[in-house]
């Protein structure tokens, strides 16, 4: 049971801010199309041992989640947590080397579970180990990132764990939440729901303050917002209030809305879908618009594609631009880099991904995308710029800043 007042409020004369206990613009759960779902240790494991009854009762909810048509990944704790029982390490903090330890034996077990719990109930789990640094580096982040979409396209529910087994200083606290955003934008969701051992954001710790105030919605994350996160964690959970911030900051950033509500009950993510208790961070926009707009406004472009006529028409109809479109390269690109894409008189047709290096979009210019691997030796992407990767000059504004119009999916690269 919670201990902080009910009744969302912050500042006073006006200067704080709106707080609404409401669904994000009346959605639940069953209204996103991407859902990812951050789980603690503390929810997962206990002394050491799997709560195979919370495991279960969440794969419920997932199953839920999936008959509704929702795409979903799982970023789970538990690894050392569940290791160390098995290996009988004793409690407290662990040397490096024993959460190394600890995270081998705890990913095989923690795997098996998840791949149980969902195979019965018809559900297909795929894992992905990552640590914070796949997300950050270019070509680690664009594979991950493949990897996660395929395993979806497929109807696979990725279960994403810390590969604690060869991380060094990403074995620390609160690294959890901050990795379940970075995938959430890695994968474009349109909402993340961190499930932990506190059921939201109040105004001060409710467990040492009676006054303090629970906030059911934070439309935008202000220095106020940011001056109430406070440690909230347990020997097994290394996250915190404060980190969850950092969280939600990085989610919103990117188009994606944030929940943090408790998993310390059976079927959260039901309670959840029924209207139940969580603090909401508001999305500033979609992640379709984010990913225009960082594309098309913060990026530099490392080189240009110089289009054809027909190309040209392609890529404002919409579609990708395939390599046979190209007729000149231009710069020094790696692949995921930004490119100009321009007319055959120099024009700004607008800026785009680019999916290949520039010595193999040299060699593959002008060609048919059948015959890049013959070209490359590899079966490489069709696009040279996929759709989802490219703005046109029209859909920025007069900063050089993408609109926001919502018209391509994709995922940001800025993480």
């Amino acid at each position: 049971m919670s201990t902080g007042k009910e009744t969302a409020r912050t500042g006073k004369g006006g200067s704080g801010t709106s707080l609404t206990n409401t669904f994000p613009a009346g959605k639940r759960l069953t209204g996103y199309r991407r859902v990812v779902v951050k789980i603690g240790s503390a929810l997962l494991v206990e002394d050491g041992r799997l709560k195979r009854d919370w495991l279960d009762a969440l794969a419920d909810d997932l199953a839920m989640l999936a008959r509704a048509g929702c795409e979903l990944i799982v970023v789970s704790s538990g690894a050392i947590a569940l290791g160390r029982g098995v290996l009988k390490l004793p409690r407290g903090p662990l040397k490096l080397e024993q959460a190394q330890a600890a995270a081998s034996v705890g990913q095989v077990a923690l795997a098996q579970a998840y791949a149980e719990a969902l195979g019965a109930r018809q559900l297909t789990a795929g894992q992905v180990l990552l640590t914070l640094g796949d997300t950050e580096e270019r070509r680690r982040y664009l594979n991950a990132r493949e990897t996660l979409n395929m395993l979806l396209k497929l109807g696979a529910v990725p279960i994403v764990n810390e590969n604690d087994t060869v991380a060094t200083s990403e074995i620390r606290y609160g690294d959890n939440d901050r990795l379940a955003a970075r995938v959430a934008t890695m994968a474009s969701a349109d909402c993340l729901v961190l499930l932990s051992d506190v059921d939201g954001l109040y105004t001060a710790p409710p467990a040492t303050n009676p006054d303090a105030v629970f906030l059911p919605q934070v439309p935008a994350i202000t220095a106020e917002i940011e001056a109430m996160a406070g440690a909230a964690g347990s020997e097994l959970s290394r996250g915190g209030m404060r980190t969850k911030i950092d969280a939600a900051k990085i989610a919103t950033s990117a188009g994606t809305t944030m929940a943090i509500a408790s998993g310390k009950r059976l079927n959260p993510l039901a309670y959840l879908e029924g209207g139940g208790r969580a603090t909401w961070f508001l999305a500033r926009s979609t992640p379709a618009s984010a990913r225009k707009a960082w594309i098309g406004g913060h990026l530099e472009p490392r080189g240009a594609l110089a289009l054809d006529a027909g190309a040209i028409q392609a890529v404002i109809a919409g579609r990708s631009l395939l390599p046979a479109g190209v007729r000149q390269v231009d710069g020094t690109f790696s692949r995921g880099d930004a490119v100009r894409i321009v007319g055959p008189d120099g024009r700004d047709i607008g800026r785009g991904i680019v999916a290949y290096d520039h010595p193999e979009a040299q060699l593959i210019m002008g060609r048919n995308s059948r015959e890049i691997e013959a070209i490359l030796g590899y079966a490489g992407r069709a696009e040279m710029v996929h759709r989802d990767d490219l703005v046109l000059s029209g859909q920025m504004d007069e900063t050089g800043q993408a609109a926001h119009d919502g018209t391509a999916r994709g995922v940001r690269d800025d993480a």
